[in-house]
């Protein structure tokens, strides 16, 4: 008897033995559990567009080489059950997969994601080259959808762009994410972190949103010391209270930012520079916020350090040394900076 008679026979065996509706079972299994690769890349990504039909899902599959067949597909949605949980996006596959784990990874929602931190203190612009570079999408893509303030008309009527309530994280993505979804998404992200609760303690200080998001802005900017950031607030609130100029640094450097002039230094003239948000010109807090603050300068804004220091100088490792008199500030400022400076000078001869 021939080979092809022999298998015939054998399977006509198995038929009789077991059923045909067990037959046809056992057969569905092995093809929807059977692993395939029909592609020849290291890797490949299949876009799913929102409001696909079960047809055109498989037709993008079996077209990529995902799945072998139209046949597969079906009997592993059937199987699985799955039918209206597939979900849009975009998948990576990168091994050989059975056609029951492919409809598992869309039923799941397993979309490609890359991981794009923001750290805490960028402006908008800082982040829309991060966004960039990570090959999201254009950097001016990115600076123009920071300027929907009515994102945060809720909470800042007065904002003219979103500066600050871009919350700094870490964020999975989508490889090509709109530039106006990544904005809301990180607004999103600001209005959970900064709960109604941190709200109602603004409004019960006499501060706004603004005020206290402002605020925390500076304190982003002054240190990355976690203990020193309720001290950094107290020297803030403590000059609003007693009617002295903010005199932050890092407000002189996002003045000359906005302007076009900043070159990594900032010198005595630009102490002058002309601009609403140089608070060595003006009094008070500058317009609105210098950066992203992240959870602890926001906590620190809303909870100072209970201290009465209205001064502080780096100690150039990091730390600041705070004073609460002038006395007190300008012999710091003498070790701290002058004598510091002259040693290390000294050193270079």
């Amino acid at each position: 008897m021939s080979t092809r008679k022999l298998a015939l026979a054998f399977i006509l065996s198995i038929v009789f033995l077991v059923g045909v509706p067990t037959f046809l079972g056992m057969l569905t299994w092995v093809r929807i559990t059977d692993l395939y690769r029909g592609y020849n890349d290291t890797e490949l990504f299949v876009t799913i567009p929102p409001g696909s039909g079960s047809a055109e899902i498989a037709r993008a599959l079996v077209d990529a080489g995902i799945v072998k067949d139209m046949w597969a597909f079906r009997a592993a949605l059937w199987w699985s059950g799955d039918a209206r949980k597939l979900k849009a996006g975009e998948y990576r596959f990168d091994r050989p997969m059975s056609a029951l784990d492919v409809i598992g990874k869309l039923a799941r929602g397993d979309v490609f994601g890359r991981r794009v931190t923001f750290p805490e203190g960028l402006t908008i612009a800082e982040m829309a080259k991060i966004y960039e570079s990570h090959e999201l999408g254009k950097g001016s893509d990115f600076i123009a959808a920071a300027r929907d303030v009515s994102l945060v008309a809720d909470l800042d009527p007065a904002a003219k762009d979103l500066e600050g309530y871009l919350f700094p994280e870490t964020y999975t993505l989508p490889r090509g994410i709109p530039a106006a979804r990544m904005i809301r998404t990180m607004v999103d992200r600001f209005k959970t972190v900064f709960t109604p609760e941190m709200r109602q303690r603004a409004v019960d200080q006499g501060m706004t949103v603004r005020q206290i998001v402002t605020l925390a802005s500076l304190v982003e900017k002054e240190t990355a010391q976690a203990d020193e950031r309720p001290l950094v607030a107290a020297v803030y609130r403590n000059r609003l209270t007693i009617g002295m100029g903010m005199q932050a640094d890092p407000t002189v450097v996002y003045a000359l930012q906005k302007a076009g002039r900043y070159d990594g230094n900032i010198r005595r003239q630009d102490l002058a520079f002309d601009s609403p948000y140089n608070t060595y010109r003006y009094p008070g807090l500058p317009p609105g916020p210098i950066a992203s603050p992240g959870r602890a300068s926001l906590e620190a804004a809303l909870a100072p350090a209970d201290v009465k220091y209205v001064y502080f100088v780096s100690r150039n490792d990091g730390t600041h040394v705070f004073a609460s008199t002038l006395d007190e500030h300008n012999r710091n400022v003498q070790k701290f900076q002058v004598e510091y400076f002259r040693a290390q000078r000294a050193q270079r001869k």
